[in-house]
Formats: structure tokens, C-alpha cells, sequence
């Protein structure tokens, strides 16, 4: 099938070359005003100017989209979500509002222990529909291409059984999605005084499994105080590394142990979270080809400092923007709002934002050569907002649903 988007008022982020995007790169947002967008079989086939559509266009477009007054952009790269789970956890945000800490809560057997045990009770049929509907939310909200992690299942079995609910999830979705296998989340209460015990589960018992049946993408480790410390991280990334799986890993979130180094050390393909940062983690990471994937939806709902994204940019590092979704800390996947945020209290540019939530989202799941830009030979993942004034309008009407159409891989969602 042959589309046609015409009259487009502005075509976003058209890009000729894959390239991940630092310091002032990530205020620059080329784009053609006036513009019109080609699709066949799902792929972008050309664009440009409307003022060319005639000498343009070979075969009819069976399907004509009119774009008067409204922007056009690739879809979000979502490179950092929890989106398979098993029930909300709307009783710990009540007493987070009645001031409970978030160690309170874990220690009480809430966080990530109480979603593990819902895991656990979840049979995979009813964890695959619960997701399914997740991932056509945040779909029709612009999303399209997604990294999943597992790390609420903390046994053998439930591990496994996130990881085969990814799976089928990227068998059946026209999104394209990443998985990551994070079983080193925390440790299960039955592994709490013997860590050597539990990562000898996910080393020996785990992987073998994860890399025979190719459940994951990537393997990522919660290095923080109180979780896994820089050397346990290492020595399961290193077990994760033997069977391909490049780190994509928490770093930061509530310390800084060592991790930023440690993960740049191992080529990590992102660090995510950064909510505290050293000068000198800052120097590193702006040294390096890791991405700092920041989450500013977390902060909101946890009321923790947000990330010094300014400084980051500022610094020359490379960074992306994920939403964290999640039942405890982040329940939202709506990237829209994730922009909008890092515009508000981050003080990114309209600009900035976008690049940081398409291309080099898309780099932080390596599918920048997939999607992440308007480029020919790209899937068509695109945003039809509805007419709007201008771009900055997307983040500064943070409260509005500004998309008219989404189109994943040249199908239309909305």
C-alpha cells in the first residue's frame, strides 16, 4: 500500500545520516516546512517539499493523508520500560504521600519484592494480556519502538516466564521492541543474607536458558547501595557479555558507587537513571560512547532531585530520554508528558528533547538504523499531531493529547 502525507506544515528530524547526537548536535532539529511524506509497504520511500510532489510521486497513493496546519516527527524510542507486570501498587503510593521513604517501603516487603510475588501468582497468558493492553496505550501515545525489561519475577521460573511473555509480544506487535534481562533487580528475600547463592541462579541457571531460547537483548543490573555492588554487577554482566548480551544498566539512581565508570569499562550501551551525578561521573560519561539515558518521570513521582540534564548536554554527553514505566515508581508510559517534563524542570530545549526521545532513544536500543528519524529506508513510525502553533507548543501544552495519528510501520493506529 502506497500513503501519502501532503501539506504537511512541518516535517521533523530528517536526517541523511545515523549519528548519535552530543552537546549542542542535540539542539539541532532539521526539518522541511511545507512538506510532503511518501510510505510504501511500511517503509518511508521520500519527502521533501510540496513544491516537488509532482515530479515525485510514480506510483498513485491508494491512501492521501491531508497535514494542513499539523507537524509531523518520528515516533518515541522508549529505550527504558518495566511495561510486563502483574498488578498496580496504588497502596505504597499512598504511603509515599503519607511520607514513607522508598527504603521504608522495601524494607516492609513493597518495591520490587511486591511486584515479584505478583509475578510469580501471574500465570504467562494472563501477564501477556495484561501487557498487550499496555503496549496499545502507549502506542496510540506515540510510541514506536520499546525496550522491555524483566526483573520483577526474582526466581528461575518467573524470570523466565517475563522474558517468554516479551517475546511473544515482539512475535504479535508492529512496534519495535527490545528486551533486556534484568533479573539482578534486587535480591529475593530468600537470597538476602546469601547474594553469592542468587547470582549463581541467574549466572548457571538463568542465562544458559535466556540464550538458548533468545529471550533477551541486552542484560542490565540494579547497582545501587543496598542492591548490587559494582563488583557483583560486573561479574554478571561479564556471564551476560559471554552470550552476547551487551549491558544496558541502573546506574545512579540514589548513590554513586563506582557504577558510571565501571559500566563505560565494559562498554555499556547505555547507563540509566542518573538522578546523582559526580563531577567526575559527569567527565567520564562525556568521555565515552555509553549513553545516559535519563527517566524524569521517576523523579516527579519519587520527588527526588531531577537529572542534570543541562549539565550533561553542556558537558558533551550523549543523552536519551525513556519513561520508566512501571508500577511502582513510574506508572506511566506516556512519552508526550516525558518531553514535556524535560522541557519544565530540566530545562531542555523543545529540541533537545525530541532528538533525545527519537534518535538517540533509538541509538540506546541500537535500532537507530531501523527508525529514530525521517530518513528514506526507515520503518514509518510517525506522529501526526493535531494543527498546532509550533513545535514548542508539544511540551508547553503538556496537559493536552496533541496527536491526531500514529503510524507503526506504516500502519495507522489511531
Amino acid at each position: 500500500m502506497v500513503t501519502l502525507i501532503k501539506n504537511i506544515k512541518s516535517l521533523i528530524n530528517i536526517r541523511e545520516e545515523d549519528e548519535l547526537l552530543r552537546g549542542k548536535e542535540l539542539s539541532i532539529l532539521p526539518q522541511v516546512n511545507n512538506s510532503f511524506l511518501l510510505i510504501e509497504d511500511g517503509f518511508i520511500t521520500d519527502f521533501g517539499s510540496m513544491n516537488d510532489i509532482d515530479n515525485r510521486i510514480n506510483n498513485q497513493p491508494l491512501h492521501i493523508i491531508d497535514a494542513k496546519d499539523q507537524f509531523v516527527l518520528p515516533a518515541w524510542c522508549d529505550s527504558h520500560t518495566h511495561i510486563v507486570f502483574a498488578g498496580s501498587r496504588e497502596n505504597e503510593f499512598l504511603d509515599k504521600i503519607k511520607g514513607k521513604s522508598y527504603a521504608e517501603i522495601a524494607a516492609n516487603g513493597g518495591g520490587i519484592l511486591n511486584s515479584a510475588k505478583k509475578i510469580q501468582d501471574a500465570s504467562e497468558d494472563f501477564l501477556f494480556n495484561e501487557s498487550w493492553k499496555r503496549l496499545n496505550e502507549v502506542s496510540k501515545l506515540g510510541t514506536g519502538s520499546i525496550e522491555i525489561k524483566s526483573g520483577y519475577g526474582l526466581t528461575v521460573e518467573a524470570e523466565l516466564k517475563m522474558l517468554r511473555v516479551i517475546k511473544k509480544l515482539k512475535e504479535k506487535s508492529n512496534l519495535n521492541i527490545k528486551s533486556t534481562f534484568l533479573g539482578a533487580h534486587t535480591f529475593p528475600v530468600d537470597y538476602k543474607d546469601n547474594h553469592e547463592a542468587y547470582i549463581d541462579l541467574i549466572i548457571n541457571e538463568m542465562l544458559p536458558v535466556i540464550a538458548n531460547e533468545k529471550l533477551a537483548d541486552y542484560i542490565d543490573v540494579f547497582c545501587e547501595s543496598g542492591f548490587y555492588n559494582v563488583e557483583e554487577m560486573e561479574r554478571i554482566c561479564n556471564a551476560g557479555m559471554q552470550y552476547n548480551l551487551k549491558p544496558k544498566l541502573h546506574i545512579n539512581q540514589l548513590n554513586s558507587i563506582g557504577g558510571i565508570q565501571s559500566a563505560i569499562k565494559m562498554n555499556a550501551i547505555s547507563v540509566d537513571h542518573l538522578e546523582t551525578m559526580t563531577t567526575d561521573d559527569v567527565k567520564h560519561l562525556s568521555a565515552s560512547n555509553t549513553i545516559g539515558t535519563l527517566l524524569p518521570t521517576a523523579a516527579f513521582f519519587l520527588s527526588m532531585p531531577y537529572q542534570p540534564a543541562r549539565q550533561l548536554i553542556d558537558s558533551n554527553c550523549a543523552i536519551a530520554l525513556a519513561s520508566d514505566y512501571n508500577p511502582g515508581s513510574t506508572p506511566s508510559g506516556n512519552m508526550n508528558f516525558v518531553v514535556a517534563l524535560s522541557c519544565i524542570q530540566m530545562k531542555m530545549l523543545p529540541e533537545e528533547a525530541i532528538n533525545a526521545a527519537t534518535i538517540n532513544g533509538a541509538f540506546a536500543m541500537e535500532s537507530q538504523v531501523l527508525t529514530g528519524s525521517i530518513k528514506r529506508g526507515k520503518r514509518a513510525d510517525l506522529i501526526i499531531t493535531k494543527p498546532i502553533p509550533s513545535l514548542a507548543y508539544l511540551p508547553y501544552s503538556f496537559g493536552s493529547n496533541l496527536i491526531d495519528q500514529v503510524i507503526i510501520k506504516g500502519d495507522f493506529i489511531n
